[in-house]
């Protein structure tokens, strides 16, 4: 089933409590995602826990951190503390993995492990039952507003042909420049978790848009998407 977690990297920061409930209320968003970077694993600076505490004190959407930082393995714990229900870090960054993951799920949180454009999945297929989903980059990591790279359509395809391989019930989470334009491409390579930033709070009525790409997702996926949790 598709999910749509709009990014408040798009959003006006210096009001996202109301920004967060712009998007609540039936249908609305599924979660509610926060990208986190630390101007050394990107070159970009964003939030930290004392902001996803806030946020979570200040909507009922559950919070999905994307940690675009160095030393997850270090760093990640900590967001399951401030609140965040789903931990995304990236393999790229992260010196155990399989040990990250697994202290994300202990303390709580679904853990999630996300790959830059440039690194391919079959490396980690091993690693795949560990995780409670992968995010495949659509563009480079660092800022929003970009251009989708339709290049990393066959790699989202490999990751959803390795999930059903091993017969997982792993959420495919696709980031960057996520939009009308492109999430239907998305959906038919098989994601299934879409973050819009953009696409949704660049609309007049970002609660209308998340309900909008919801069903266009839906419908790329067919029955397919349907037998996803």
């Amino acid at each position: 089933m598709a999910q749509i977690n709009p990014s408040i990297l798009s959003a006006d920061f210096a009001r996202l409590a109301e920004e967060a409930r712009r998007v609540e209320g039936a249908d609305g968003a599924d979660w509610l995602h926060v990208d986190v970077m630390d101007n050394h694993f990107v070159p970009n600076l964003t939030l930290g826990t004392p902001v996803v505490e806030s946020l979570g004190r200040a909507t009922d959407i559950p919070l999905d951190c994307h940690l675009m930082i160095e030393e997850p393995d270090r760093w990640a714990p900590a967001y399951v503390e401030a609140g965040a229900g789903s931990v995304t870090f990236h393999a790229e960054a992260a010196a155990a993995p399989v040990r990250l993951a697994r202290e994300i799920r202990a303390k709580g949180a679904r853990a999630s492990m996300a790959l830059k454009p440039a690194t391919p999945i079959e490396p980690y297929e091993d690693l795949l039952p560990e995780l409670d989903m992968l995010l495949v980059m659509t563009v480079e990591p660092g800022f929003g507003g970009q251009a989708f790279l339709d290049i990393m359509l066959p790699k989202i395809r490999r990751t959803r042909q390795l999930i059903d391989k091993h017969g997982l019930q792993m959420w495919l989470q696709v980031d960057g420049g996520v939009s009308a334009a492109t999430i239907e491409r998305c959906a038919e390579a098989g994601a299934d978790v879409f973050v819009a930033g953009s696409a949704v709070y660049g609309a007049e009525d970002p609660a209308a848009a998340v309900r909008a790409l919801r069903r266009q997702a839906a419908a790329a996926a067919g029955p397919a998407g349907e037998g996803r949790e």
